[in-house]
């Protein structure tokens, strides 16, 4: 996820920018950059890479005297990462920094480029530069250009920019992506899209609330919120770096699982229309001929291509097959070119998927890759890429990569239904309507939460668990399983709920753990049905469900939707946290568990 630094001092302000974009480089980026406006110059400097380059770059430069300046780590989202696509953006005479996605920046660069602008970058964020220009030479009042510009801004942003216009200042605005302003008793001002680059720096924090717009000047910070002026509110600044990075949480993984709602949202921006699912990244003609696609995965992006599966055939009505990577690549399998071949890998990078990739192109198949990283290998060798938008994920054990993964197909899966015309207008608005509500399906209540907290403790002995669902809900349990088994080091398996009594009914008493997903949209009573076979066996039952179950030891309640789909997203949440709390009651280390690695890239 992007980061942004920004000072207003006398201060060497090039050592002060790289200095905060370190301490964001936990946060993840393939480019970075800075601007600096000094005796009325402007000094920009952009590398891709890490930060040694940009580093690297700027050795001979250095402020004597006052200065502002911006900075930025890029985690590619529009446009590959280059320096062209790197942070800060230029206009004629000013620059701008940005988190987020313009939603509408499509829309805004067609108009400017009507107008006569030229455009450097493949991004969205180079729109906010010029429409700002554009809007200062009609206004003719910087802070009356930057407020307009903000305006017709659609979309999650955090955003900083430094113009001539006005020397001394940084205007900034806040919608849906963090950002806060520090303050020191030598009167300088920092700003910074999380906690570290301030901490050594500044005393008191101002953290901005969403619609929060002004500009900060070497004696004044100015505030707006809808046109309500409002006054600063300063808290006391945190001085532990490592907690900073973590917002608070005990673990990463903890805050990665709180962070789903955002990422999801970034994940949706831009892509979900009025009446159709919109990737610029695809070309129609892609799917020409197409008439089976093949998933290939490990892990936990295996468990969301067979997710996928369902999705494809229910809503795209396409035959489709689920493949893992490391039994694929060596079994002489059967590819005709009437097969997309889709991979999934968090990082782009997972060996066995990435061979399989080279098969599939091998023998001649169209290709996709799902994906969290721009220019990994597995997106520079496939015909085309989705990038799921999900940020760096430090914790092992794969939480937002699955959520982003799972939303990327759902999406994927109406795409195609629209080019084939497997689904009614009505229907897929109906789909498209549901898909803008997993942020808030994902968002943590506190009251599941701390439930399952209290639960926890009596999960922590016994010989095994069983995680059990019908349909989707059948990967989902397979995916709680792995999350169990990868930080408390239990044993778990996710098991089909009808595939009980075909076996695995045997292990059941009191000791056998069953974590049952029971949504009330999708095969309710059947399900219901399995449980109480495990149950009339003394298996220990916990219900994850939005009714009430009177054969269940526990209950971890869900709330209700009108889909299925809705409620396998707080399922997921719920079956994560549950993982999390019983690791944590064992004293295990949540963030990197024994034996495991996150990039998986040897055989």
């Amino acid at each position: 996820m992007c980061g942004i630094v920004g000072y207003i001092g006398k201060k060497n302000t090039k050592e002060i920018l790289l200095e905060g974009l370190k301490e964001l480089e936990y946060r993840g980026y393939d480019s970075a950059g800075i601007a600096v406006l000094s005796n009325n110059e402007f000094s920009t400097f952009k590398a891709t890479g890490k930060l040694v380059n940009l580093e690297e770059k700027t050795k001979n430069f250095t402020t004597e005297d006052f200065a502002v300046g911006i900075g930025h780590t890029r985690w590619a989202t529009h446009g590959k990462p280059t320096e062209l696509n790197a942070h800060p953006h230029e206009g004629n005479n000013s620059f701008v920094v940005h988190n987020g996605i313009i939603e509408n920046y499509a829309q805004l660069k067609k108009e400017l480029l009507s107008e006569g602008i030229t455009f450097f970058s493949q991004t969205d964020t180079e729109v906010i530069v010029h429409q700002f220009e554009k809007n200062l030479e009609q206004t003719c009042d910087s802070f009356e250009a930057f407020k307009k510009t903000i305006n017709e801004l659609e979309g999650a942003y955090a955003i900083l920019l430094i113009t001539k216009s006005e020397k001394d200042k940084i205007f900034f605005a806040k919608s849906g992506s963090p950002m806060l302003v520090g303050i020191n008793a030598e009167g300088e001002k920092y700003f910074a899209s999380s906690d570290t680059p301030l901490i050594g720096h500044c005393t008191d924090v101002n953290y901005f609330e969403d619609d929060d717009y002004g500009y900060v000047s070497p004696d004044e910070i100015i505030i707006y919120n809808k046109d309500e002026k409002k006054e600063p509110h300063f808290v006391k600044l945190s001085t532990n770096k490592l907690s900073a990075q973590k917002d608070g949480y005990r673990f990463f993984m903890e805050k990665e699982i709180y962070e789903q709602s955002s990422v999801i949202a970034d994940t949706l921006l831009g892509r979900v229309a009025d009446k159709e699912i919109l990737f610029e990244e695809l070309n129609p003609k892609l799917f020409d001929g197409i008439n089976e696609i093949k998933l290939c995965a490990c892990g936990t992006s295996y468990h969301a291509a067979l997710a996928a599966s369902y999705m494809f055939e229910r809503n795209s009505k396409i035959k489709t097959s689920v493949e893992i990577a490391s039994e694929f690549r060596y079994r002489e399998p059967i590819m005709t070119k009437d097969t997309l071949f889709v991979v999934i890998s968090q990082s782009g990078e997972t060996a066995d998927t990435l061979e399989t990739l080279k098969m599939a192109k091998v023998a001649g198949l169209k290709t996709v890759v799902i994906c969290n990283v721009d220019n990994s290998s597995m997106v520079r060798l496939a015909d085309a890429t989705i990038l799921t938008r999900a940020g760096v994920e430090k914790g092992v054990a794969s939480t937002k990569a699955f959520a982003t993964q799972v939303t990327v197909f759902w999406m994927l899966s109406l795409y195609i239904a629209k080019l084939k015309e497997s689904l009614t207008q009505e229907s897929l608005e109906k789909e498209l309507q549901l898909l803008r509500a997993i942020p808030t399906a994902v968002k943590v209540e506190d009251s599941m939460h701390e439930r399952i907290k209290r639960l926890s403790k009596r999960y922590l002995h016994g010989h095994g668990f069983f995680f059990i669902g019908r349909d989707i809900f059948f990967p989902l349990a397979l995916e709680g399983a792995l999350k169990l088994k990868e930080i408390s080091y239990l044993h778990a398996e996710g098991y089909p709920s009808g595939e009980m009594k075909h076996g695995p009914i045997a292990l059941a008493d009191p000791e056998l753990f069953t974590i049952a997903l029971l949504p009330e949209h999708l095969l309710y009573e059947k399900s219901k049905s399995n449980v109480e076979e495990l149950s009339a066996r003394d298996s220990t039952i916990c219900a994850i469900s939005p009714l009430q179950f009177d054969k269940a030891d526990d209950a971890i309640y869900t709330k209700k939707y009108e889909s299925y789909m809705l409620e396998f997203f707080e399922m997921m949440v719920a079956v994560q946290l549950l993982s999390l709390e019983i690791s944590v009651r064992l004293g295990n280390d949540v963030d990197m568990p024994r034996n495991l690695a996150k990039s998986v890239t040897v055989e």
